[in-house]
């Protein structure tokens, strides 16, 4: 049985883009693995709180020295952290805001980035070669070489993050230019963003191909 980890990140419920890609990436998943297991987080819908000083105590203090609400932030980073090294594969699907990813993701990110737990600083890691696929959506153009490039903080954090200290077998797929047609300014952009959408879900559908694969035969 496989076992998936879903995370969504879009504070919009109908017309996202990113979640869109992860509905292609969820539907290849279900046709192929119909009794897997999987777990869904909607941080848009449902976030989680940010990593707080009772939160960071909780994995400095022994438990019996704890108070009671550092007991209860230390049972959330438990309950995601373990989310995350039971799943077998992770799929994350988020916009950009603002030049980078949406805070309810960091929130996630900094809540489950556990010393000892995920984050060994050089040692074996539990999560290498962990499948882990990045679904992101951009309203405007990031690609190599385009203008903007230089804005976009979204993929080089996560490679930080996913590839630089946990070692997951990591993959982008990114749909461009999703605001054009109704940003001013846009219009002679859209057949272009019709393309890089079209591709992206190609994309998504194939990458789940992929690890689903790579899980059959591990």
């Amino acid at each position: 049985m496989s076992h998936l980890l879903h995370i969504d990140c879009s504070a919009v419920s109908q017309g996202s883009v990113s979640r869109e890609l992860a509905a292609a990436f969820r539907k290849v998943w279900a046709e192929e693995r119909p009794d897997g297991q999987v777990v869904h987080r909607d941080l848009g819908a449902d976030g989680i709180p940010h990593l707080d000083e009772a939160g960071i105590l909780s994995q400095l203090l022994p438990a019996e020295a704890q108070s009671p609400e550092q007991k209860a932030a230390g049972a959330l980073r438990d309950e995601l952290v373990n989310e995350l090294l039971d799943a077998e594969a992770v799929v994350i699907s988020s916009p950009m805001y603002n030049w980078t990813i949406p805070s309810t993701l960091k929130a996630w990110i900094d809540q489950v980035l556990v010393a000892g737990r995920t984050l060994t600083f050089g040692g074996p890691n539990p999560l290498e070669n962990r499948p882990v696929t990045l679904l992101l959506a951009y309203g405007g153009g990031y690609t190599p070489g385009a203008p903007q490039e230089k804005l976009n903080t979204v993929e080089p954090y996560l490679r930080v993050v996913f590839d630089t200290n946990l070692n997951t077998d990591l993959s982008f797929v990114t749909a461009q230019l999703t605001l054009a047609g109704t940003v001013p300014g846009m219009e002679n952009l859209v057949d272009m963003a019709a393309e890089s959408k079209k591709d992206a879900l190609a994309a998504a559908e194939e990458r789940a191909r992929k690890v689903l694969s790579s899980l059959a035969t591990a």
